[in-house]
């Protein structure tokens, strides 16, 4: 099969169900074979519900042997692979192959070993992020990275994505605290990658398989690195007259040499729009928040705290406030971590971005956002990872009207073109998934796509992983392209146009 061949042409797919669901009952009990249209429902999507496809079988395996099975039985009967976490992903990654199976990973949440002594955790897939963290808290330890869905993500979903959080910018991504994977190939075998040793035998394939969304293969266990809880954590909690300034105190922290533990914007909307649904003590007048977090010994909070406050007010800070207890610093945190589930209170749906751009661009493209209201009819509010410059633009809209799913989508994709116009990069923690596979054509070029290709097609010659997620095509691209002028040139002339 050939695995570029282009999102029409996926329907040529011809499963045999039948004969893949005598094999796997063979070695998956009934209760997790999914078949009924009530059961399947809802697996229908993502977090991203723009896109929806109910799938015609959902299989959620106990332990890695039933993993094996149902894959060895897709790759015998030709059956399409979508795997699943907890579903809380945002570019539509888990969407269903509507001829395939989902296979969710859930229940393998088993803590399969916590070592104190060498700082890592052995987990299952489907072991929610922040569950990790407290069974590490005893030791003093805890996993780092922190989506804002922290509390229902899973790690085999954080791998997937390569996801990060609020406090990514001092202590990285999952592809910088995960040090190894097992793995399920699409033919049923096992392979790992990485090690707990600093270097591990062969190529060296770890950090190319974090954030490839199941393309690859299913993960069936994760060591992750622990490391020790800070003495102390103190947030910093700035009000700015505009956005542009708040900018600017991001800047100047930056370019001082801090490195905060966390470093969050939010937009004034943003702010209106938490503060009744957490109570966080947000300042309401105020056109932009900038949250700025220094943990360590106390000595080293208090140095660092009063950097910052300083170099907050010589930006333009109209107020500042400091965390003076561990449940104030929470309460801070937690009006960023809701921002996603308080947009509900003022709009019947939204749709999240994901773009990342140089620091430096941070007014402009907010700017530009802003000018994409008016021309797009619709709200945007504006949530970010302001120290490494990934946007988390939240378009409000009402999925009831047909004309403003249109609208959305066509903002978002406005909002990613502007992001690779000024350096930045159509994703920062998120993944393609569907949502962004377009974008892709404006971001790389055809011998970069060519090589993500060549990859997959190594981990998966016959394209029966997560294959609506392809990597886009010549055609696919000339398509996109032919609708996008840049500086006049349209992409890709001197390919026919279909």
């Amino acid at each position: 099969m050939d695995i570029a061949s282009s999102p029409d042409e996926r329907h040529a797919i011809v499963p045999d169900f039948p004969g893949f669901l005598a094999r796997i009952a063979r070695d998956v009990p009934a209760h997790c074979i999914l078949t009924r249209p009530e059961q399947t429902r809802v697996y229908e999507c993502d977090g991203l519900s723009l896109y929806r496809e109910q799938p015609p079988v959902v299989v959620l395996p106990e332990n890695e042997a039933q993993v094996i099975a149902i894959l060895k039985a897709c790759h015998e009967h030709n059956v399409p692979v979508v795997p699943r976490g907890a579903g809380t992903g945002l570019s539509g990654g888990a969407t269903p192959h509507p001829q395939g199976v989902v296979i969710g990973l859930a229940k393998l949440n088993r803590i399969l070993r916590l070592d104190p002594e060498t700082c890592v955790a052995v987990v299952g897939p489907g072991v929610r992020n922040l569950a990790i963290s407290e069974a590490a808290a005893p030791h003093g330890l805890y996993y780092a990275p922190d989506p804002s869905s922290q509390i229902a993500c899973s790690i085999g979903g954080n791998v997937a994505e390569n996801s990060g959080g609020v406090h990514c910018l001092k202590y990285g991504l999952t592809v910088h605290n995960v040090l190894r994977v097992r793995v399920v190939t699409i033919e049923g075998e096992i392979v790992e990658l990485g090690g707990e040793a600093p270097d591990a035998p062969g190529l060296n394939l770890l950090q190319a398989f974090i954030g490839s969304e199941g393309m690859l293969g299913l993960v069936t266990e994760v060591t992750v690195r622990l490391i020790p809880r800070p003495q102390l954590a103190r947030v910093v909690m700035a009000s700015f007259p505009s956005v542009e300034q708040a900018g600017e105190g991001v800047t100047r922290i930056i370019a001082d040499g801090i490195i905060p533990a966390g470093l969050e914007l939010m937009d004034k909307r943003a702010v209106h729009m938490v503060e009744p649904f957490v109570g966080a003590g947000y300042d309401l007048q105020a056109e932009a928040i900038l949250l700025c977090e220094s943990d360590g010994t106390p000595d080293e909070v208090s140095e660092e705290i009063a950097r910052v406050e300083a170099l907050l007010r010589e930006a333009g800070a109209t107020r500042l406030q400091t965390s003076s207890s561990e449940e104030e610093r929470l309460k801070f945190w937690a009006g960023r971590k809701n921002a996603f589930p308080a947009a509900g209170r003022i709009s019947p749906d939204y749709y999240c971005m994901d773009g990342t751009i140089p620091r430096r661009h941070l007014g402009k493209v907010l700017a530009a956002i802003a000018g994409m209201e008016t021309q797009f009819g619709l709200r945007c509010s504006n949530v970010f990872h302001a120290g490494d410059g990934n946007l988390h633009p939240l378009i409000l809209f009402d999925a009831n009207q047909p004309d403003e799913v249109e609208r959305a989508e066509a903002f978002g994709a406005a909002i990613l073109e502007l992001c690779v116009q000024v350096g930045g990069t159509i994703t920062g923690e998120h993944g393609v998934g569907l949502e962004k596979i377009n974008q892709m054509c404006s971001q790389f070029t055809r011998d970069e796509l060519d090589a993500f290709s060549a990859v997959k097609r190594a981990f998966d010659p016959y394209g029966l992983l997560n294959p609506l997620k392809l990597i886009p095509t010549l055609v696919r691209c000339a398509e996109y392209g032919k609708m996008h002028v840049h500086q006049g040139d349209i992409r890709f002339p001197d390919i026919p146009r279909f």
